[in-house]
């Protein structure tokens, strides 16, 4: 009887043994489960991370490419200068007499800001039209119209606007009295260093001051001369202020003025031996051929094509 007592008590503890081992199974089970969601939420953490990354780099790699509104009048003049082809016998054309303009401006200031640069003297349809002359491509029937857009089409060609060129037949036009033409001058340099010793231009405002290009402590392009002195180049050259003066075209009177732009040391045309001075935000002072633009201590003479000294 003991013996039969103690065969029947050994039993259970096996079942027991059987029991522990199937939970332990389940238990690795749930566990590698476990293990398995916990790497595919690490994994899909990590994609995002790097999706995060490669957005960001993105974005601010758009941003680094972005210009002001006067850098993108420059690329709108350069891109239209590579449209110029070969016309036979030596000379080149420009095919077009219409170019449409779309910029990306997402807001009214930005619209605003632009509009005051491509708007402001010269416009950019005079920016493109002298720019092409000075190429020996002259062109006058040039329409520019100017779109704006809140957000940039995947096919522009550049990042911040985009242009389109055509040929449109134009209507005959009636017997409407035009402003007088602009009148070519020649600038000659008498005393400082510029980067030519001659220039000459058919334009509605010429730029004069140091450095061809001048920026403000962002670095952001504000204006380039047109005539540049060459930056420490002597104290003649340091006399003249990087935005000093400009030659503004009158279209009433067909002749030209020059006006200072807040120079520190002062803007005045010598005539016939005496010196005119030009008063900071004046009208300036009207020019005559033979006159010597007084720029600090820098000089230029003027001369009006057709006109004699």
């Amino acid at each position: 009887m003991p013996h039969r007592s103690l065969e029947t008590s050994s039993r259970p503890p096996q079942k027991a043994a059987s029991s522990d081992k199937v939970s332990d199974e389940v238990s690795d089970e749930v566990c590698n489960d476990m293990n398995t969601m916990d790497l595919l939420g690490k994994a899909r953490k990590l994609e995002s991370a790097i999706a995060r990354r490669f957005d960001r780099a993105a974005r601010d790699a758009v941003g680094a490419g972005t210009h002001e509104p006067l850098e993108i009048v420059h690329l709108v003049v350069e891109a239209a200068e590579r449209e110029i082809q070969p016309g036979g016998r030596g000379k080149r054309v420009f095919p077009f007499n219409s170019i449409t303009l779309s910029v990306l401006a997402s807001s009214r200031e930005a619209r605003a800001r632009f509009e005051a640069v491509s708007a402001g003297e010269p416009t950019l349809r005079d920016r493109i039209i002298e720019h092409l002359r000075l190429k020996s491509c002259p062109i006058d029937d040039l329409t520019l119209n100017v779109a704006y857009v809140a957000r940039a089409p995947k096919d522009w060609r550049y990042p911040q606007f985009n242009l389109a060129f055509a040929r449109v037949a134009r209507a005959p036009t009636s017997d409407v009295p035009h402003e007088p033409a602009v009148a070519r001058l020649d600038l000659t340099v008498v005393r400082g260093t510029a980067e030519r010793k001659t220039y000459s231009f058919v334009a509605k405002r010429i730029d004069l001051g140091r450095c061809p290009e001048v920026r403000d402590a962002r670095n952001r392009l504000i204006r380039i001369n047109h005539v540049a002195f060459v930056e420490r180049s002597g104290d003649v050259n340091q006399s003249v202020s990087r935005r000093h003066a400009h030659i503004a075209y009158e279209p009433t009177s067909g002749g030209y003025r020059l006006r200072d732009d807040g120079s520190v040391h002062g803007t005045s045309v010598v005539r016939n031996g005496s010196t005119v001075v030009v008063p900071k935000g004046s009208l300036g002072v009207r020019l005559r051929t033979g006159d010597e633009l007084v720029l600090g201590e820098a000089r230029l003479r003027i001369r009006f094509d057709g006109d004699c000294e």
